[in-house]
C-alpha cells in the first residue's frame, strides 16, 4: 500500500476533534465506517451463532463508539472500546452518555502497545483499524505484525475475531492472520460488476483464535 495520512495518529486526532465539535454543536455522531449494514452484519453473525450476551467484546479503534451502542441495544453487556485518539474516546463517551449506555467501557489505548489489563476478550471486532495501520507511513509492515501479536494477547483461545476491510482481499487477510488464527466464515458484503467481472469492495471475515 502507498503510505497515507490516513495511517497517522495526527490525522485521526484532527478528524475526531472535528467530529467531537460537530457532536457538541448539533448532536451528529459522525461517520459510521462501512455504513450501518456493516454493524448489522456483525450483530447478525453473533446472534446466528448464539454468542452469549455476557461475552466480553473489544471494539479495536472504536471511533465514535456507535458499534458498541448498537451491540448494547442488542443485549450485549460486557463491551469495551479502545482508540489511540483521545478525541475519539471523548466523542464515544458523549455518544454513550446521550444513549444512556453506562455499561460500555471506553479507554484511550494504542492497540499496538496494549496495557496489561487489556486481555481476556471473547470477541474482538475491527472495522477499518487494520486498514489504517496498513497505510502508516512509518513501518506499516512492522506495525501489522505488532497488531497480530496484540490480537493474540488480548483474545482468548477459541475467541472470535471479526474484521471488515476495504483494503485487503480475503486471501491477503488469510495470509496476514495465518499465525494463530483460522478462518471460520466469510460474511456477505455488497458486490459490484465491472468489465464483466464481479467483485467486492469490502471484505468481512470471521477468524477463530487457535
Amino acid at each position: 500500500f502507498s503510505p497515507s495520512v490516513l495511517g497517522t495518529r495526527e490525522h485521526w486526532d484532527a478528524a475526531y476533534e472535528r467530529e467531537l465539535q460537530t457532536f457538541q454543536d448539533i448532536g451528529d455522531t459522525g461517520e459510521i465506517w462501512f455504513g450501518e449494514e456493516s454493524m448489522v452484519r456483525i450483530i447478525r453473525w453473533l446472534e446466528k451463532h448464539k454468542v452469549p450476551l455476557d461475552s466480553s467484546v473489544l471494539d479495536i479503534g472504536t471511533g465514535n463508539g456507535v458499534l458498541l451502542v448498537e451491540l448494547a441495544k442488542s443485549g450485549y453487556m460486557n463491551l469495551t472500546g479502545i482508540d489511540y485518539s483521545p478525541s475519539a474516546i471523548q466523542l464515544s463517551e458523549k455518544v454513550r452518555e446521550k444513549e444512556a449506555m453506562s455499561n460500555i467501557k471506553l479507554k484511550v489505548e494504542d492497540f499496538l502497545a496494549p496495557s496489561a489489563e487489556l486481555s481476556g476478550f471473547d470477541i474482538c471486532i475491527d472495522k477499518g483499524t487494520f486498514d489504517a495501520i496498513s497505510l502508516d507511513p512509518s513501518d506499516a509492515v512492522g506495525k501489522r505484525k505488532l497488531y497480530v501479536g496484540s490480537l493474540c494477547r488480548v483474545l482468548n483461545p477459541e475467541g472470535f475475531f471479526l474484521i471488515t476491510s476495504c483494503n485487503w482481499t480475503k486471501e491477503e487477510l488469510l495470509s496476514e492472520f495465518r499465525e494463530g488464527f483460522e478462518i471460520l466464515e466469510e460474511l456477505p458484503t455488497p458486490k459490484f460488476c465491472f468489465g464483466g467481472r464481479i467483485g467486492n469492495s469490502v471484505t468481512a471475515l470471521v477468524f477463530q483464535r487457535k
